[in-house]
């Protein structure tokens, strides 16, 4: 009779360390750690300097174009992000594949990914004769809906190449070859920071595009990382070691998994910023100079945020490679290094947000309306105060929630996304805005949501119940 047996250590326990080995050299510890997470961090902090960047043009462009780029890229989001998560989970396939030395599923688990990322791309082109229906919900200013629909029909177009790179991308960051990931981030956002210089503007005898050409800056940007990133995968070495050639063919059970697992951990990310989304949308409700002091409010906060993503990336590809393993012991260790890491980094993003809010606010102002500008910026030290506290909260939401997502515990991490954030965060904005209050307790509510969010993250890592789930199938044999 067939027997289901444990998954065998793919790399042989490390051997007893001698006395002088520094402790930061053990497995589970910061060096490991920091030396898988470095790339992602550099990578996502590319991604900040782009969005960075392309809010500053935008803003020396016309102020209106930088308020309206925000609510269009939430709905982009919106729908984008529930696809990008379940096709990037192909990293978390890879890694426990990898962590039990099954080298040659690694390939067909990209794979399913990929043929996800294209039907979802293709699929994702509907949003462009939908948009303007979509941002008239939003109820803004005449002037804010055409330059947001316009924005939104421009993201579009970049979905599928933005998708296909996330899957082919958990290729090389399950595997911990997280360098190669940060030169295909560095490659798009390169083309995509020089052609929104050249088109938002009009410079080098191109159309001065506005808001639209930030819009094609983007795709082109995507599309050069996506071709780049399936390039790289069809190398030599990688057809023969991990069968990303042969492995091409539609493989209906793991394509199942994968959908099972990298569903839920979707539908969080789509729960999440659709509660966000919705907030933003009541906020605009409340004017111009609440929309515009939100977004510089935001996009100031991702500076910070999306490079801590780095550090809880590392956490998740650590985790599932030691649960291929059947080390959960070294994967609880590695996530507690990992939080010590981002709570202390956000600690001192925190203490920037309090100390210097009037110098971070005026990189953006620009030759626009001096009025304008003024009322929004007038806003936004007082919102960073809220940034300032639920920071140092994210930093175990994200550290413990990518944990739980490396083990699989996706149905968890959905579930509690939903149940929170409508109670605790979109109601009390409505209430907000049906009362004409400040914007300053739509802020707050969004604070007391994120640190609920952490304490139930924390909770469910402390129950040690993903200590035994897995992604992948069990190893069957006959004795």
């Amino acid at each position: 009779m067939d027997s289901i047996e444990a998954i065998e250590p793919a790399v042989a326990l490390p051997e007893p360390l001698p006395a002088a080995t520094a402790p930061m050299d053990v497995p589970g510890g910061s060096r490991e750690l920091l030396k898988l997470a470095a790339p992602l961090i550099v990578s996502q902090s590319f991604m900040t300097v782009q969005f960075f960047l392309d809010t500053i043009l935008l803003s020396w462009h016309q102020i209106d174009e930088m308020a309206a780029s925000f609510p269009a890229m939430m709905w982009y989001w919106l729908l984008f992000g529930f696809l990008q998560v379940t096709a990037g989970y192909t990293s978390t396939f890879v890694a426990q594949y990898t962590g039990a030395g099954r080298h040659a599923r690694v390939g067909p688990a990209v794979w399913q990914g990929i043929h996800f990322a294209v039907l979802a791309g293709l699929a994702f082109l509907l949003i462009i004769p939908l948009a303007p229906f979509l941002i008239s919900l939003g109820d803004h200013s005449p002037r804010l809906q055409v330059l947001e629909v316009t924005y939104l029909q421009c993201l579009a177009c970049a979905a599928m190449p933005m998708l296909v790179m996330g899957a082919v991308n958990g290729f090389f960051s399950g595997r911990g070859q997280t360098w190669t990931v940060l030169g295909i981030e560095v490659f798009g956002t390169g083309t995509n920071a020089a052609l929104a210089l050249v088109l938002i503007f009009g410079r080098l005898g191109f159309p001065e595009l506005g808001i639209a050409g930030a819009g094609w800056a983007t795709v082109a940007g995507s599309w050069a990382s996506a071709l780049l990133a399936v390039g790289l995968l069809m190398r030599p070495c990688y057809r023969a070691q991990f069968n990303t050639a042969a492995g091409w063919r539609p493989d209906w059970e793991l394509f199942k998994r994968l959908m099972r697992y990298g569903g839920p951990a979707g539908m969080q990310m789509f729960l999440d910023v659709l509660a966000f989304h919705l907030f933003t949308q009541l906020v605009g409700r409340l004017g111009d100079a609440a929309m515009g002091a939100t977004t510089l409010t935001v996009r100031l906060n991702m500076v910070a945020f999306l490079p801590m993503i780095g550090l809880a990336q590392a956490v998740s590809i650590l985790v599932g490679q030691r649960l291929g393993e059947n080390r959960p012991d070294l994967a609880e260790k590695s996530t507690y290094t990992g939080l010590y890491w981002t709570f202390g980094y956000m600690c001192v993003i925190a203490a920037i947000y309090l100390a210097i809010p009037g110098l971070l606010v005026s990189v953006f102002e620009g030759d626009g309306d001096a009025a304008k500008f003024k009322a929004v910026a007038d806003m936004v030290p007082s919102l960073l105060v809220c940034v300032a506290i639920y920071s140092l909260a994210d930093a175990v939401t994200f550290t413990f929630g990518f944990a739980l997502r490396g083990a699989g515990d996706t149905w968890f991490v959905s579930l509690l996304t939903f149940c929170l954030a409508w109670p605790v965060m979109v109601l009390p904005t409505y209430l907000v805005v049906m009362l004409g209050a400040s914007v300053h307790w739509a802020w707050a509510a969004v604070t007391v949501h994120v640190c609920v969010m952490a304490i139930c993250f924390y909770i469910r890592f402390r129950s040690g119940k993903w200590k035994t789930m897995r992604v992948i199938e069990s190893v069957v044999s006959s004795p």
